[in-house]
């Protein structure tokens, strides 16, 4: 079975969280925070995390309500993930995710640096989410 390594995005209209993490073990570490500016991601600090882990594809946190609505927040990192896709052509999957905040905040007993954590926390449930699927795809 081979090993597929992802980067995950925790959008923000100010940060971005990014983790990395990696389907042999279905675990993330918090990597980073990118700036956005005037709603302009970093792309150089992007693009810098993209060729130093050679992800085989991307996840994006997709923010909805506890009732599964979207939320303002959600139509922009819809934007994003479409940018990802757009300027590294792999392939960006969309992860639901609710409260990876409060999560966070809950796990690292402090409410700063929270969101690379928040994107470890998105990633880590997708890749338990879709383990069959990596299994499956990593096979075929």
């Amino acid at each position: 079975m081979s090993v597929v390594t992802y980067l995950c995005f925790d959008y923000g209209t100010r940060r971005i969280g990014v983790a990395v993490g990696q389907t042999l073990t279905a675990t993330a570490s918090p990597l980073a925070t990118i700036r956005v500016v005037n709603g302009i991601p970093d792309w150089r600090g992007i693009t810098a995390l993209v060729r130093q882990w050679q992800p085989q594809a991307l996840v994006v946190g997709l923010p909805v309500t506890m009732t599964d609505d979207n939320q303002p927040l959600t139509a922009k990192a819809e934007k994003f993930a479409r940018q990802l896709a757009g300027r590294y052509r792999i392939p960006v999957h969309r992860a639901e995710e609710r409260l990876t905040t409060y999560a966070a905040k809950h796990r690292l007993k402090r409410t700063t640096d929270l969101d690379p954590v928040a994107a470890q926390i998105i990633l880590e449930s997708w890749l338990q989410e879709n383990a069959e699927r990596q299994v499956v795809s990593n096979a075929g």
